[in-house]
């Protein structure tokens, strides 16, 4: 997440910034300040100035922290009878005299705590007339900045000639917003960061779903089409202030950014180049492209194809995916070579061998994954099946049918050849698909792409099925609940986490893949020698490779705890212990940090239990509800473990590598969910269909059911 992106390119050779924060981040919707964010704001300024940057902060809230101070003092001081009376407003510049001495204190003191110093610059409008004064104010910064002080601006309210704080904006400077732009030009600054209480520049009300976050502001493109929502709850200008205050820097060769103040790290963020907030830029119209499809157009154009892709047949859909399988047989050496461009780079990158071997696609990959496509081309249709069909009334017939669930967003690390399988099961299911793939994967993914949808007809389109290329452009997906109705992230815990956090679109994954086997005493030990070696041997990396294995504790004594750790690391595989194993005597094996624990690599997690029902507590307790296996021959212990495990999939005397969509007969999978609801396990086609109700009448009307005889009654599907 912290890589930079090409247009902030430039702030690497930014030395002088301006931070501007205003009143709505200062404070608390009750007025109080926001405490947390000023602190948050104080060490990150912290931060910049020990890395060497000159920092300059332009802050707003005197007023409104005055305000609330005398309020609470008028209150203490009056009568019962003073307070039935109609309350005149409190006069701006005392609330400005009385705000500012607080703001500073509080500035001080964290600023001290943080062992930074601080100085207090108060200026009024008529003071930039003089010549000599900014002369002098030049001077007096640069020395401050020199002694590696921060600066601190703030209109002098109290003082100034202005009718009154918030409702004259007249003169050299009107606001902060613009006292920080002016205060940019004189000091030249490098940049100006303008702290908002939203995320940036939207293209209309922030409050607005349809409204998006526009990452660079074109003038030409974005002048005439924003629109803005209310002005700020306690400053002066809101938005329309900021924005204004942005071109003006902007016009004059200094970038400028509008990004949220209630992020603790955005400051940050901003220098280290990520594509946080707005920016505003004298060469934007250089860099982005006057027309330019959003995340919404995408989802969009995609909702559009899927609903296209319905109405044509049966036979043509199966069709498509016959194409899109002899394609990849077509290019196969083009792929390949794509794909061996990628590996190449992962490798010098210095990327782990786990994700590696996802990222390569062995001999043989492509042909299995044409098998499998044309293995989905040949499955009886899903969309349309009809499921249930009910005579309600006498000539009144409800059907419940199959359906598409619409436009799925999928987010995938490493694994090109889950594009594949994802496109192929959008395809058959009648579904419009967004795919992010992993930047490791960029050039197979591309050609991916681009052989399978060239294998679209034109009648259905290709965005049916459309590439993000950007991780700037995931956040804006998670907000489009409004057109994508499923979310599948296929990745790392960290990935699936931080998109369920992120989005009210439902989420279907699974976050860890901790998949035990568990070796009773009754068990065959040579079946389970064979099963635990492919369980982890077989694919490491694999989400259902067997991650802890379990073992009863008769086993110790009768040497088969033994023979599992020796062939285990026979093929080179690392034994990490829980408390039990790691203490017996003779097998040195060393304590895992945590039960909890996915290696994907050629390691495991060796455990001693009880008995069965010792293990199935183990699995619950630490496992991920994924699969899990037992190796019996006791048919009851086998039967326990089978109905309690609490797991997508659980398995007797078989590897956990058997947990796969294609080995399922699915004929791919877009993930294995640990879900409850909707869809559980692997899933394929049935989990990306829902279902629509059908009623066929012949003019029926309810008029009170005072003339409906109802039935129920159920009938045969093919009737």
């Amino acid at each position: 997440m912290d890589s930079m992106h090409a247009s902030r390119a430039f702030v690497s050779d930014v030395k002088r910034v301006i931070i501007k924060v205003g009143t709505a981040v200062v404070t608390r919707a009750d007025g109080r300040l926001a405490l947390g964010r000023l602190g948050a704001l104080c060490e990150q300024l912290k931060e910049l100035n020990s890395q060497g940057y000159e920092v300059i902060l332009v802050t707003s809230g005197a007023v409104g922290v005055g305000r609330q101070r005398l309020r609470f003092r008028k209150l203490v001081n009056s009568s019962f009878a003073d307070l039935q009376k109609p309350q005149v407003e409190l006069d701006g510049k005392a609330c400005a005299a009385v705000g500012q001495n607080g703001l500073m204190a509080l500035y001080d003191a964290l600023f001290s705590q943080l062992d930074v110093t601080s100085s207090q610059l108060l200026v009024t409008d008529t003071d930039f007339r003089d010549p000599n004064f900014r002369l002098q104010l030049t001077e007096t910064v640069n020395a401050l900045l020199a002694l590696k002080v921060i600066p601190i601006f703030n209109e002098n309210d109290a003082v100034s000639t202005r009718k009154a704080p918030y409702e004259d904006s007249s003169g050299i400077f009107w606001d902060n917003d613009s006292l920080s732009a002016l205060l940019a030009m004189e000091l030249k600054a490098d940049l100006l960061v303008l702290l908002s209480d939203v995320e940036g520049l939207f293209s209309g009300p922030p409050s607005d779903p349809h409204s998006k976050l526009i990452h660079t502001y074109v003038r030409e493109k974005h002048q005439g089409e924003i629109t803005f929502g209310d002005k700020s709850r306690v400053g002066r200008g809101g938005m329309t202030a900021k924005v204004k205050a942005a071109v003006c820097a902007a016009n004059a060769g200094i970038p400028v950014i509008i990004t949220s103040g209630f992020a603790a790290d955005n400051i940050i963020k901003v220098l280290q180049g990520q594509r946080v907030g707005t920016l505003f830029h004298q060469d934007a119209h250089l860099w982005a492209p006057m027309k330019e499809i959003g995340a919404r157009e995408m989802a969009v154009a995609a909702r559009e194809s899927s609903r296209r892709l319905q109405a044509i047949s049966s036979q043509d859909r199966r069709k498509i995916l016959l194409d899109v399988a002899d394609a990849l047989e077509a290019n196969e050496a083009l792929i390949k070579a794509e794909n061996e461009a990628d590996v190449a780079a992962a490798q010098q990158a210095g990327y782990e061998k786990p994700l590696i071997s996802r990222l390569a696609l062995k001999s043989g990959k492509i042909a299995s994954l044409a098998k499998s496509i044309r293995v989905l081309a040949d499955m009886e249709e899903p969309v349309g099946r009809v499921l249930k069909r009910t005579e309600l009334a006498d000539g009144l017939i409800l059907e419940k049918t199959s359906c598409p669930l619409g436009v799925l967003l999928i987010v995938f690390e490493s694994r090109p050849d889950a594009l594949v399988q994802i496109a192929s099961l959008a395809i058959r299911s009648g579904n419009g698909l967004l795919l992010k793939g992993g930047k490791e994967a960029k050039r197979s993914n591309a050609i991916l792409h681009k052989v399978i949808t060239s294998a679209i007809p034109d009648k259905v389109g290709e965005k049916l099925i459309s590439l993000v290329t950007s991780r700037d452009e995931i956040p804006d997906l998670l907000k489009l609940d409004d057109v994508i109705n499923l979310v599948i992230p296929r990745g790392s815990n960290k990935l699936v986490s931080q998109i369920k956090e992120s989005t009210k679109i439902p989420v279907l994954g699974h976050a860890d893949g901790i998949c035990h086997v568990y070796v009773d005493k009754s068990a065959n030990m040579g079946m389970a020698k064979r099963i635990v070696l492919d369980a982890k041997v077989d694919y490491p990396a694999a989400c259902n490779a067997m991650e802890t294995l379990l073992v009863h504790k008769d086993l110790v004594q009768t040497g088969g705890l033994n023979e599992l750790i020796v062939d285990l690391q026979a093929e080179g595989v690392s034994i990490y212990g829980g408390p039990r194993v790691s203490s017996v005597q003779g097998l040195n094996i060393p304590e895992a940090q945590s039960f909890h624990h996915e290696y994907n690599a050629l390691a495991c997690t060796i455990e001693i239990v009880d008995d069965v029902y010792a293990a199935i507590d183990h699995i619950h307790q630490h496992g991920s509800a994924h699969t899990d296996c037992i190796v019996a021959e006791d048919d009851k212990i086998a039967e326990a473990f089978l109905q309690q495990v609490d797991s997508a999939a659980v398995f007797h005397n078989a590897s956990t590598r058997f947990c796969d969509g294609a080995r399922f007969g699915l004929g791919a999978e877009v993930g294995i969910s640990t879900s409850r609801i909707h869809a559980r396990g692997p899933v394929g086609v049935e989990g990306l269909l829902t279902t629509r109700w059908i009623l066929m009448g012949s003019g029926q009307v309810v008029d009170g059911d005072k003339g409906v005889v109802y039935t129920h009654k159920d009938l045969p599907l093919n009737s």
